[in-house]
């Protein structure tokens, strides 16, 4: 309730309102202007309609208003207008009711609108005058304000949440035609706020899928200060997060009031993250071209991805004369379409036929670049205005994109009165007393359940937060062949994203294709995601290495033993599988050899055959002579098996064969070294023979030796069955293309060594009585070339045992291990062949002469030469008395042959015992 009870305003007040009543407007109001609205618009009509239009800018220099708005508000306020004598000219619509309508200008600004809206309140304020008094002692004469139904309006958010704050304290219901601020669709504080246009909501819905169908993640905000811009992007950033893979790298304010300064800084800002190229920006006019013109100033132009909110739209006025930085902007705007009836009822308006719009004068100085009177604030121009000048003609001229919807507000209203008239006057031809009592809660009702189709042609309904269903054009501005930027339709948004991105250009040398605003590039195939924290969208790359692949963008997984990633390292892949190949060098020079060795074995073997009865092959033992070939002959063939594709078969075999070529060899030679030192041992202390000197007794010594080889082999078979494996590990190199799987008989080493190590007690035994026996002379037997033999055989084994355990970690164990194994077999069976047969080979082939019969001589002859001519052999000091040596054997002829060739060869097997 407003009071005027102070007696000291007495007088001002009267004078005041009989001013008020007194005033009449160029254009001839029929009603004083109230005073609050000093200046405004009034159209009479039985129901009034308010309406708020932002017709001038916001002034500077406190001052409250600034330069005339051309499009943004004689536009819609003239579209307001025609949809009232639309409506009041239909006969079916609200028929026997003219509408009215009071309209005022916000300026642009929040706290100037509230004041100015002060006025739709009036008639719902009860005065008490009963304590006031002309100075004539009358009471003073009061014109009660018509009383306002609705309110159309206004544009900006800022303004619409600043008056809806004051008009539902009244409950008069609002229509606005441009807000779009999300915090306006909370319908427990703006419960009379009612709009045509969708809210920002749904713009930053569809800002947020334009992005992710750019695949964009990394991108900048800018808002003006105020509840459109702020409330824009906390709505853009809420709904970035819910969807994910969306990343605010810069979150910038521009303040009211901004100057060169604050746009400068903003913009140095951006540029603080290079990959933020993508900037969504909630902002005004003045603010979208201070943006634009700090990017030219920084020599920025092309850099920034603009996607701009409705208030940028397919507007020129926010990029007049910054086409090139605004090249490759999208922009939203609400679906509208251009009224036909408005543009031939605008451009239809002249100074004449338009005296109810009070800033129409103001409107045709400033398109038409001329002055009216003398009066007139324009001080840029000369020209004088004649009158004559017509709208689209001698000025340009198009349809601001609000008006479709300033058109559908009224028109919202008018179908909400419609209906309630119809409810509540049934029988009524007007406006009955129910509805002149209804209040506005009533009308509330029917505008949110007004459902009709539109100026455009596009259905206009609400829900139940008073917002219109979301329905967006999308605009690129873009630059033609002819080099004529224009904004192109490029998609929609209804309820989901429509873009033609083949449509799109890109300002720079790659115009069709899309350029990238991430934080971090895309990692390459085979590299993982390390995530930045607190920034999901940048991160890291690292490769996955070693034998990892891939398992999704953020980690890599180990694959299995027997697998190796693929070259990109999406997937695992078998690692091949490989075997020593008889084309690789590991495997030529031990076949070379086992093959020369092998020739030679059957060589000796035959030679030895053709000339079994001679003295010679007697003299060497012919049984034991070929059981040792035979051991020989088995060296060289374990290289064949050794090399041989791995199956159970040759499996078997290797384990068979690998000890049992030397076991033989050696037990055959242990056997003929053990007799000989018997022989002299014993020959020492009698004159009779030792036992199990004979050839049969011999065969059995050799055949008990051999058979502990092979038992242990027959265990070896009963307790692990022989079968092949892949081994994996031997050949796992750090480089995984490397890696290879290993085919091979399952003999770890260990079982190597433990099947070659009774041959090795044999040869080391043996080794042992060929020193004990290196005494006896040569003219009587083998000892010192079986000496010779088994120091030279200790000597490669030696050599052999640290080259095959010292390449266990290798890669190249397979092959280093087979080749030295074969090799060692090779050569140890290639010194017994050449120490103890070649020579006697030599003499049977060469200088048969010499293999001949000798005289037999009894034993105790023999051991007596043998013990005495070792006693000669010993040095001269050593000798006892000076004793000279004596020659003891048989004389031998002149020979051509040195005399380290010429050997006296003595059978046992004939001696008597």
């Amino acid at each position: 309730m407003a009071r005027l009870t102070s007696p000291g305003l007495n007088m001002n007040v009267c004078s005041l309102w009989r001013a008020l009543w007194l005033m009449r407007t160029v254009v001839g109001f029929a009603r004083p202007q109230e005073i609050y609205a000093p200046h405004s618009i009034r159209i009479e009509g039985q129901l009034t309609l308010g309406g708020l239009f932002p017709v001038h800018a916001r002034g500077a220099d406190g001052t409250p208003c600034g330069d005339i708005k051309k499009e943004n508000g004689i536009h819609r306020l003239e579209a307001m207008m025609y949809a009232l004598d639309q409506i009041n000219q239909d006969e079916q619509l609200l028929p026997n009711v003219t509408l009215g309508a009071r309209v005022l200008d916000t300026c642009s600004r929040d706290t100037y609108a509230l004041e100015q809206s002060l006025t739709f309140v009036q008639a719902l304020i009860t005065k008490d005058t009963s304590d006031v008094r002309c100075t004539n002692g009358d009471p003073p004469v009061f014109v009660k304000p018509e009383k306002v139904v609705g309110v159309i309006g206004a544009s900006a958010s800022s303004v619409s949440i600043m008056v809806a704050n004051i008009l539902r304290l009244f409950q008069i219901p609002q229509i606005s035609y441009a807000s779009t601020a999300p915090e306006l669709s909370d319908d427990r504080r703006y419960d009379f706020f009612s709009r045509v246009v969708p809210p920002d909501s749904f713009q930053a819905q569809a800002m947020v899928d334009i992005i992710r169908s750019l695949s964009w993640s990394y991108v900048s905000t800018i808002a003006s200060e105020g509840s459109y811009g702020e409330k824009g992007v906390e709505a853009f950033t809420q709904l970035s997060k819910e969807a994910g893979g969306i990343c605010i790298a810069q979150s910038l304010r521009i303040p009211h009031n901004s100057k060169l300064e604050d746009y400068d800084k903003a913009v140095q800002q951006l540029l603080e993250t290079q990959h933020s190229r993508a900037v969504v920006i909630f902002a005004s006019e003045e603010d979208i071209r201070g943006v634009l013109n700090a990017t030219k100033r920084a020599n920025q132009v092309g850099h920034f991805l603009w996607i701009g909110s409705d208030s940028w739209g397919a507007k020129g006025s926010p990029i007049h004369q910054l086409e090139e930085v605004a090249v490759g902007a999208i922009t939203i705007l609400p679906k509208r379409s251009s009224i036909k009836g408005f543009d031939e009822y605008f451009t239809g308006l002249t100074l004449e036929n338009n005296r109810r719009n009070v800033w129409f004068a103001e409107f045709w100085e400033e398109n038409f670049d001329c002055r009216l009177l003398s009066s007139s604030k324009r001080e840029d121009t000369s020209r004088k205005c004649t009158g004559q000048e017509r709208i689209g003609i001698d000025s340009r001229y198009e349809q601001e994109g609000k008006v479709q919807f300033v058109i559908d507000g009224v028109y919202a209203m008018a179908h909400a009165l419609h209906t309630m008239q119809r409810e509540l006057c049934p029988d009524y031809p007007g406006i009955c007393p129910d509805m002149e009592a209804a209040d506005g809660k009533a009308l509330l009702k029917y505008i949110r359940n007004a459902t009709f189709n539109g100026s455009a042609g596009t259905f206009v309904m609400f829900n139940k937060n008073g917002d219109a269903p979301g329905r967006y054009d999308l605009f690129q501005f873009q630059t033609t062949n002819n080099t004529n930027p224009e904004y192109k339709v490029v998609g929609q948004w209804v309820d989901s994203l429509q873009l033609r991105v083949e449509e799109l250009q890109w300002p720079g040398d790659s115009e069709d294709e899309v350029p990238v605003s991430v934080c971090s590039l895309p990692c390459k195939t085979g590299e993982r995601k390390k995530r930045v924290k607190g920034m999901p969208c940048c991160w890291h790359c690292e490769l996955c290495d070693g034998y990892q692949y891939q398992y999704d963008e953020t980690s890599c997984r180990l694959c299995a033993y027997n697998m190796r990633p693929n070259p990109n390292r999406t997937a695992c892949q078998p690692i091949p599988i490989v075997k020593l190949e008889w084309s690789s060098p590991w495997a030529v020079i031990p076949v070379f050899l086992a093959v020369l060795g092998i020739i030679a074995t059957i060589f000796v073997m035959a030679t030895f055959l053709r000339h079994n009865d001679t003295p010679i092959v007697r003299a060497s033992g012919r049984e034991l002579s070929y059981v040792l070939l035979t051991g020989i002959f088995l060296c060289y063939i374990i290289t064949f098996l050794m090399i041989g594709k791995p199956d159970a078969g040759v499996c078997a075999f290797r384990r068979i064969f690998l000890g049992l070529g030397m076991c033989i060899s050696y037990a055959a030679l242990l056997t003929k070294t053990n007799r000989i030192y018997r022989i002299f041992e014993q020959g020492k202390q009698t004159v009779t023979a030792p036992r199990f000197i004979s050839p049969t007794s011999q065969i059995a010594i050799t055949a008990s030796l051999i058979c502990v080889q092979l038992l242990g082999v027959l265990v070896w078979f009963a307790v692990d069955p022989p079968n092949t494996i892949v081994d994996y590990d031997e050949q796992k190199t750090v480089n995984p293309l490397l890696a290879r799987g290993i085919l091979k008989c399952d003999i770890t080493d260990l079982q190597i060594i433990c099947s070659l190590g009774y041959s090795i007690l044999l040869m080391v035994t043996c080794t042992v009585y060929a020193i004990k026996t290196r005494d006896v002379p040569e003219d009587f037997n083998e000892a010192k070339p079986i000496g010779f033999t088994m120091y030279t055989t200790c000597i490669v084994w030696l050599a052999f045992i640290p080259i095959f355990f010292g390449t266990a970690q290798s890669a190249e164990k397979l092959y280093i291990q087979t080749t030295t194994l074969t090799i060692s077999m090779n050569l140890s069976a290639s010194v017994a062949l050449g120490m103890l047969y070649m020579p006697k080979v030599y003499v049977i082939l060469f200088h048969p002469e010499l293999n001949v019969q000798k005289r037999k001589r009894s034993f105790k002859a023999v051991v007596t030469a043998a013990t005495m001519s070792s006693r000669l052999n010993t040095k001269p000091s050593e000798r006892p008395n000076g004793e000279a040596k004596t020659e003891l054997c048989e004389s031998q002829p002149a020979d051509p042959m040195s005399q380290a060739t010429k050997k006296t060869y003595v059978s046992y097997n004939n001696l008597r015992i």
